[in-house]
Parts: structure tokens; sequence; C-alpha cells
């Protein structure tokens, strides 16, 4: 086909002859490639993609940033963690090491070493509490598995179902979060 020669289209490939509609305002030419000057008006098909396409991006770089952002906050808010965990297992040999001393006679040598330790532990602890490092009080409480990991069971009618009979190892809390459940023995 030749091109209609009251075609006004500036495509060079647009053979649409007499059914020419890129010059009119109501609708978009099918042949219309919107490279060189549309004239396809406000609805074209290509232009309402081209600005989907970029709302959608747009949306997607926003989501990504508030989710990087909420990803850094976390790291921030919880970057000891792993330490801390590691400094756990310290304080339990400390005490440990306390609970040795059962007589809290400090005339022998052994009491007055433990005595050092029981310091050291009081300084610990206080670090601890100054960085929202809490202990997770179990023993006594009904065993509630998203603090607490039942690793034993045992069997005393004198106590109610479903409650901590022993800590075995303590949990602890950073913050909000927990960085190690207390392990317990539960009465079923």
């Amino acid at each position: 086909m030749k091109k209609n020669k009251e075609c006004k289209c500036k495509n060079e490939n647009c053979n649409c002859g007499d059914d020419c509609n890129c010059n009119k305002d109501s609708k978009c030419s099918e042949g219309c490639s919107c490279e060189s000057g549309c004239k396809c008006g406000e609805n074209c098909k290509c232009k309402k993609e081209a600005e989907d396409k970029y709302l959608r991006l747009q949306a997607e770089f926003i989501n990504f940033r508030n989710r990087t952002s909420m990803e850094v906050a976390n790291l921030l808010k919880y970057e000891g963690e792993t330490f801390i965990k590691e400094l756990l297992t310290t304080v339990d040999n400390f005490e440990r090491a306390i609970v040795m001393d059962d007589n809290n006679d400090l005339s022998d040598e052994v009491s007055k070493f433990l005595s050092g330790f029981k310091m050291i532990y009081g300084n610990l602890k206080s670090l601890l509490d100054k960085y929202e490092i809490k202990e997770i009080d179990a023993l006594g409480k009904e065993f509630n598995p998203t603090y607490m990991d039942a690793v034993l069971t045992e069997h005393d009618e004198t106590k109610p179902a479903n409650v901590v009979v022993e800590v075995l190892t303590k949990g602890y809390m950073y913050k909000d979060k927990v960085i190690r459940p207390a392990m317990v023995k539960v009465n079923n």
C-alpha cells in the first residue's frame, strides 16, 4: 500500500492509507510506534503503558527503600547479639562456680576465691542489665514455647500440669527479642 497523501503521520513506515488514525485524537493507531512524535493524543496505548511502567517502578523503588531501611534499623537495634550469645556462656560458668560455695563460709581458701567470682559475676549482671539483656523468668511459670524449650518432662501430682519445675539453662531476652530460650523441665 502507498502512504495516503493526506496522512500527516511522521512515521515513514506508516502504510495505513485511507484508514490512517495517527492524527486523530480519539484513538491510538494500531501501527503507532510512538518513536517519532506520536500524534495519537491522550488515549495513546504506548504512553499509558509507559506511565504504568514508571509508576510500578517508582512503587518498587519505594518498597525497596523502606525494606532496606527496616533491615538496617533491625541490624543496628540488635547489633551486639552474636557477642552477647557468646558472653552468656561465660555468665553460665560463673553461676556454676558460685553455686559451689554452698556454705558461704569465707574462712577457707576456696570461699575466698569464689567471693572474687561473685564480684565479677555481679559486674557482668549489671552490664547485662545496662544493655537491656534480661533473664527469662521460667521457674514455676506455665510453659511457653516462645520463651522456653522443654528438654525434659516429669510427672509430679503435687504440681499443676504444664508448669516449669526446673530451669536447666537460663534463657535471655535482648531488648524485645529472645536470643536464647530457657531450657526447662516441665511437669506433665
